[in-house]
């Protein structure tokens, strides 16, 4: 794999550890189809090389950071809290929200989480064509965009 980007995470773990996420130059297949690999060494099962296929170069790019992204964001120990980037900005980052958008009932949800367990959302909050999901502890787990097509950013409507 031919490298052109990388970026070193610290596990939180008694001794410490890296993970180290590495993005290979998109390379066109026989098929006309584009691929670009992906690697995270120091987290279990991803220690090989793998890769996302793209009707052009830059969707496999950006295929192989969606796929990056949620295999950090759903590991265990990203969600234990093991993980993190020492060069994070003092005044935040992103952060990854789950879009699931149904075009036939014209109805989007965005999830601050990956995965919210039924009946963990106890209260809601209707605004117009908005609905806001919130946790027992006051946290917002998720937002239900009604009228999607209109209400939803065009960036999330892809």
């Amino acid at each position: 794999m031919y490298e052109i980007a990388h970026r070193t995470l610290t596990l939180r773990t008694e001794p410490l550890r890296e993970v180290v996420v590495t993005i290979g130059l998109p390379i066109e297949e026989p098929t006309g189809e584009w691929s670009c690999p992906y690697r995270i060494d120091g987290l279990a099962g991803w220690e090989h090389d793998r890769k996302v296929t793209g009707v052009d170069s830059l969707q496999a790019l950006e295929l192989a950071m969606t796929m990056v992204r949620a295999a950090l964001a759903g590991s265990h120990e990203a969600k234990e809290g093991l993980l993190s980037w020492d060069e994070e900005p003092p005044d935040g980052r992103e952060h990854t929200v789950y879009v699931r958008w149904e075009k036939e009932h014209d109805v989007a949800y965005i999830a601050m989480k990956h995965e919210i367990v039924p009946g963990e959302a106890v209260r809601q909050t209707l605004s117009d064509d908005v609905v806001l999901d919130y946790a027992e502890s006051g946290e917002l787990l998720g937002v239900e965009l009604l009228n999607a097509a209109t209400t939803m950013p065009s960036e999330m409507r892809l």
